[in-house]
């Protein structure tokens, strides 16, 4: 695995340097365009700042742009044990260092993608269309494909090569608003009567067509490499999970999903193409074979991936064995340090799990999830029906839309003494501090449930929770779930 991520490493220092080169040369030009005598230089040394700006961006604020961009929510084991039990799962079989946080953002279409800069800080956002529509097989499918990304360290490169796009695409843009707008006042009549203004022109022309190209070029590079990482990581997936047949399944699902979906257009241009199913393509019906898509054609993906599933291995020689019968164009899209690896996975058995219901009561669940993770609390009237309150909900009581009963929400009173409390705890030096109390608490049904510590702290108990017992995150406290 270390051979194929060196390798990896090198092809993409390699379209990080072509991207590189391509934003000094337009930067080099525009800056001639505007001042032939020392406006290179200068232009130079602005393309570099930009770089250099969007670099410690990305570097220190990337992800979290990412995830605020896309509105995900960080969730919790006790929110969805089994997105988290097959993400340990993937997380263990692959070996890395840190868990990925979990996220999960609302979304009807089926899809996911993956963010951070390495293995030890990476994150993997779901939506809840895919927990939906998913069973378990399919979903261990995906969360490995986007743990290939991670390992193989193609969230660092997508994340640094994006800023660099993001950076040519920026200069180009303003160079080019900025002579549509200088010439619409007339100020290019100037460049005529002066010396050499002949040449001045032609200056100006080249760099037009230099910033036309470049972004375009860019994108070549960018899409180029990204296709075979797509392929690299469901071959990663498929030796991971040792059934292809999940991702395969998944894909199957997510682009039928997709085109019938109106919102997927909702997605924002930076993130679409680091999902696993690109939503912007899907829903536009670009054609999946066209230069400027960013994924290989899904069609190929699951032929590639069933095409496994008639022989005996998952490893990295039999997915570019199933990539050849498929594909005649002769590319290798594994490493050669992976191939050269002799390695047998037999494929598994599929998991004995029931299919997963288009159930209305699951969907809204999800829904629910993702209030929970986004601080709602759950409040169940004696009439049964369960109330969402806001996390800026501050009022004592609250009338119930179906009975008009009048309920008492106690969240205003434990977060005032919470607040105390926690000031309180905060001032006795730890070693006298009192021990950690035990508290019990009785659900009232199957749905959402919002369980409130003494410190003030609320935790959500969601539908799936099949454990005896809760720890408050913040004072430690066990509650027991009865």
């Amino acid at each position: 695995m270390w051979e194929l991520i060196k390798e990896n490493h090198r092809k993409s220092i390699l379209v990080f340097a072509l991207l590189a080169a391509t934003l000094l040369v337009l930067g080099y030009v525009i800056g001639a365009a505007v001042s032939p005598a020392q406006g290179g230089p200068a232009g130079l040394g602005i393309a570099l700042a930009i770089w250099i700006m969007m670099s410690f961006v990305s570097i220190f604020a990337g992800e979290s742009i990412l995830l605020m961009s896309s509105h995900a929510k960080e969730v919790t084991h006790d929110m969805h044990p089994q997105l988290f039990n097959v993400a340990e799962e993937m997380k263990i079989a692959a070996g890395l260092p840190a868990m990925p946080r979990l996220y999960i953002m609302y979304h009807a279409a089926p899809n996911a993608f993956a963010a951070g800069l390495n293995p030890q800080n990476s994150s993997i956002v779901v939506t809840t269309g895919l927990l939906e529509k998913l069973n378990r097989d399919e979903l261990q499918g995906v969360i490995a494909h986007e743990m290939g990304h991670i390992i193989n360290r193609d969230v660092q490169f997508m994340t640094l090569a994006g800023v660099l796009l993001g950076s040519i695409t920026i200069l180009s843009e303003v160079f080019l608003r900025g002579l549509f707008y200088s010439s619409a006042r007339g100020s290019s009549r100037r460049y005529n009567s002066r010396g050499g203004g002949q040449a001045q022109i032609i200056l100006i022309l080249t760099a037009v067509a230099v910033a036309i190209l470049a972004p375009i070029l860019a994108q070549v590079f960018y899409f180029a490499i990204s296709r075979k990482r797509e392929y690299l990581a469901d071959a990663t997936s498929a030796r991971l999970t040792r059934y292809p047949e999940g991702l395969a399944s998944a894909l199957e699902k997510i682009s039928a999903r997709i085109p019938a979906n109106e919102t997927s257009n909702d997605i924002n241009k930076i993130t679409a193409p680091m999902y696993i199913v690109n939503p912007r393509e899907a829903a536009n019906a670009m054609a999946a074979e066209d230069w400027m898509s960013t994924h290989p054609p899904i069609e190929n993906r699951i032929k590639i991936l069933r095409g496994m599933m008639g022989g005996t291995g998952v490893s990295f020689a039999d997915y570019q064995n199933a990539y050849a019968r498929v594909n005649s164009n002769g590319q290798t899209i594994i490493p050669d340090s992976a191939l050269a690896k002799t390695e047998t996975i037999v494929i598994r058995d599929p998991s004995s799990e029931s299919p997963v219901s288009d159930s209305g009561r699951q969907t809204r669940d999800l829904g629910d999830l993702v209030r929970a993770a986004g601080g709602f609390a759950f409040l169940t009237c004696a009439c049964g029906l369960k109330i969402k309150l806001p996390p800026d909900f501050k009022k004592s009581h609250v009338t119930c839309p179906r009975c008009r009963r009048d309920n008492r929400v106690p969240i205003a009173e434990m977060l005032a003494v919470g607040a105390a409390a926690d000031l309180a705890m905060r001032s006795v030096p730890q070693s006298k501090q009192p021990p950690q109390t035990e508290l019990h608490y009785e659900r009232k049904g199957r749905g959402w449930e919002t369980v409130s510590c003494t410190c003030g702290h609320h935790m959500q108990v969601s539908p799936l929770f099949a454990g005896t017992n809760m720890k408050c995150p913040k004072c430690g406290t066990v509650i027991r779930i009865g």
